[in-house]
């Protein structure tokens, strides 16, 4: 992290991990998540009841249901992860003075108002700057270093 004029400065470096994370926090800390945790550990003992009176396709089914929420659906939320990383300038640098946030690149730069903040959040490794309810800036452990709830008090007190 580097002080300069802004009270906050970073290069910005978000991975696939990162939004792979952000979303399973997402899916696992709604009710969509507590739905595919129940239906897993149906499919769990169902599998464990009946897979001795099953056939092979049956079997393959069980396996398949199983697999469903605990890795079909990671992977592929790690994919549409890395494809949105793909987007993403690399020489992305963010910073947060009193005025807002500035987001700048080699060809564009963009200056948001506090007021234009939805929320912030914190998630571990990770804080989260909503500027809509679905889009924002993850500002990872990584970026932020011993200066994570400095940082947060800070976000949290502008908006």
């Amino acid at each position: 992290m580097v002080k300069e004029n802004m009270k906050y400065k970073f290069k910005y470096q978000t991975s696939a991990f990162h939004l792979w994370q952000l979303s399973m926090y997402g899916i696992y800390g709604s009710i969509v998540g507590v739905c595919n945790v129940i239906f897993t550990i149906a499919m769990l003992l169902l599998t464990v009841k009946f897979w001795g009176e099953v056939n092979n396709f049956m079997k393959a089914l069980l396996i398949m249901t199983i697999a469903l929420f605990t890795v079909i659906q990671p992977v592929a939320i790690y994919i549409r992860a890395k494809r949105q990383v793909e987007t993403l300038p690399q020489d992305m640098k963010i910073g947060f003075d009193d005025n807002g946030i500035h987001v700048k690149t080699s060809s564009q730069n963009s200056d948001l108002k506090w007021s234009t903040i939805k929320g912030v959040t914190k998630k571990p490794g990770m804080i989260i700057i909503f500027t809509t309810t679905k889009h924002g800036f993850i500002i990872t452990n990584k970026m932020l270093g011993k200066q994570k709830e400095v940082f947060y008090d800070y976000v949290v007190s502008k908006i």
